[in-house]
């Protein structure tokens, strides 16, 4: 029960932080989907340290990462909303933002991933 307690306090907690992050940032220009663009990749780079520090310290199981990766970063990251946005820019046939959009988001989100993980390894 702790368990889930956790993630759910995680969760609200990501998903808050989604909302005020993305109304900040969806007041730039329009046309492209900053707000979720930035949520997933610095969710991205927040999973790479927690994973760098779990693999580190070797504790797979911590309640710092129930709340932390599962919970924060699932409510914070949304592949959802990027589904969305990409199927309103592929009706809309606008291509180039779709390609852009999607390999920015595959590539830069991996690439957080990689560097959280080593960012969590320098400590």
């Amino acid at each position: 029960m702790k368990a889930v307690l956790l993630v759910f306090l995680g969760g609200g907690l990501g998903s808050a932080a989604r909302y005020l992050l993305s109304r900040t940032i969806n007041s730039a220009p329009p046309g492209f989907p900053y707000g979720t663009f930035a949520v997933n990749i610095i969710g991205s780079l927040i999973i790479g340290v927690i994973l760098g520090l779990v693999l580190k310290q070797h504790e797979p199981s911590s309640n710092a990462t129930l709340f932390i990766a599962t919970g924060f970063c699932g409510g914070f990251t949304t592949f959802s909303a990027f589904s969305y946005e990409n199927v309103m820019f592929l009706k809309a046939g606008d291509y180039q933002t779709f390609l852009v959009y999607t390999l920015g988001s595959i590539l830069l989100g991996l690439a957080a991933v990689f560097a959280g993980i080593w960012i969590a390894k320098s400590f």
